[in-house]
């Protein structure tokens, strides 16, 4: 697509939450540019890696219901696209009988038509004989959940924009914005003008809203991904009927092998405070402190699995104090549009967030309350310093 000169919007930001934005802007008929500052495909953000689980499995209903809508737009996804991009399986949450979240996610289960049991601790060790758990300990399965190919996914959405008359751009960094009815966004190439933006910027989200006006409460934190060999082939794979886990007492997760041979990816539901254009500071110490937390969580679980993993990556999370999104347009300049802080549990919901983008950028009824994810939750916080 050539330069029109005015953009009806450009997207900043082409992990999987600008592409899904961006993908549903032109499905409505709007002119995008879709912008990305590094080659693509790239390993620096949130969106890549090659799974994530698309689980329902939440204590707030309406991330539950978020969910729930997702999995058939990423079905809509996969028929457009005709790349299969799901795989099915089981979800199961433990923790200690007294933890609340396990009932709320078995209450939001329900409400949202999904199928759940509440399990025992004799019903976890009779139906998952390859784990151990404490004597007190009970679990919430879910039917239907599963694993969404990361990588593929991204690349499917953008292809589907790019066919539907979107315009992809990677290796152009934004470096300056000017708000106005017409936006001007500098890059590392050219000025573009634009009548809206998004701003799907991942960990680089709290630098460039701090040059407009906007101090979020935003933690951007590098996560090791850990995958760990099975000492028998199999055991807790999808061969196997193993679901994605979920301890909720120490928010420590977990997919089937599936990625790479006879290896599970168990993980840290946080991660350290990194600097996204200078993640690698002082990352031997805190690889140390996650490999002695998860091996001691996988000696304690997993007696199939060798307590040293065999494969070490990094990706990043950008987190809000409380857990929530940010999906709302600037207090001030209301035809920029922000979507920030998924707290990593954004992908699944990709879909959805980018719908819900789209309906804030057009002004548009939104398909969801909005209130969870609005910015003046932090106004107390003086998050609006600058404005």
């Amino acid at each position: 697509m050539s330069d029109p000169g005015v953009w009806d919007c450009v997207v900043v930001g082409a992990g999987v939450m600008g592409s899904a934005c961006g993908l549903q802007l032109v499905q409505n008929g709007v002119t995008t540019l879709l912008l990305e500052q590094f080659c693509l495909p790239h390993s620096r953000g949130s969106s890549w890696g090659q799974t994530r689980a698309t689980r329902k499995s939440y204590k707030q209903e309406h991330y539950a219901r978020m969910a729930a809508e997702s999995n058939k737009l990423w079905r809509q996804v996969e028929t457009e696209s005709g790349t299969k991009l799901t795989v099915d399986c089981r979800q199961l949450a433990w923790g200690r009988p007294d933890n609340p979240i396990l009932q709320d996610i078995h209450t939001n289960l329900h409400k949202v038509g999904v199928q759940s049991k509440v399990l025992t601790n004799q019903d976890l060790r009779h139906q998952f004989p390859m784990l151990r758990f404490p004597g007190n300990y009970v679990g919430v399965t879910e039917a239907g959940a599963g694993l969404i190919k990361a990588d593929q996914a991204v690349r499917a959405l953008q292809d589907l924009f790019v066919q539907k008359g979107g315009c992809l751009k990677d290796g152009e960094a934004v470096t300056g914005i000017t708000p106005g009815p017409t936006v001007s966004v500098i890059t590392s190439k050219r000025k573009i003008r634009t009548r809206r933006l998004v701003l799907t910027c991942g960990p680089w989200a709290g630098k460039l809203l701090s040059n407009l006006g906007l101090d979020l409460p935003l933690e951007t934190l590098r996560v090791n991904v850990c995958y760990w060999k099975e000492k028998v082939p199999s055991a807790y794979s999808l061969l196997s009927d193993f679901p994605v886990i979920k301890d909720e007492d120490t928010e420590v997760y977990g997919l089937p092998c599936f990625e790479y041979p006879d290896m599970m990816k168990i993980c840290r539901h946080t991660g350290h405070p990194a600097d996204p254009d200078n993640r690698d500071t002082n990352m031997q110490a805190d690889l140390k402190f996650d490999l002695q937390f998860l091996g001691d969580f996988v000696r304690r679980h997993f007696p199939g699995l060798h307590d040293k993993p065999g494969i070490v990556e990094t990706c990043m999370y950008t987190n809000t104090p409380d857990g929530e999104y940010i999906l709302d347009r600037h207090p001030k300049h209301r035809n920029i549009v922000i979507g920030a802080g998924f707290s990593g549990h954004g992908f699944k919901l990709a879909p959805m967030v980018g719908r819900l983008l789209c309906e804030l950028t057009l002004d548009k009824s939104p398909s969801l309350d909005m209130t969870p994810f609005r910015i003046d939750r932090f106004t107390s916080r003086k998050a609006i310093s600058k404005l």
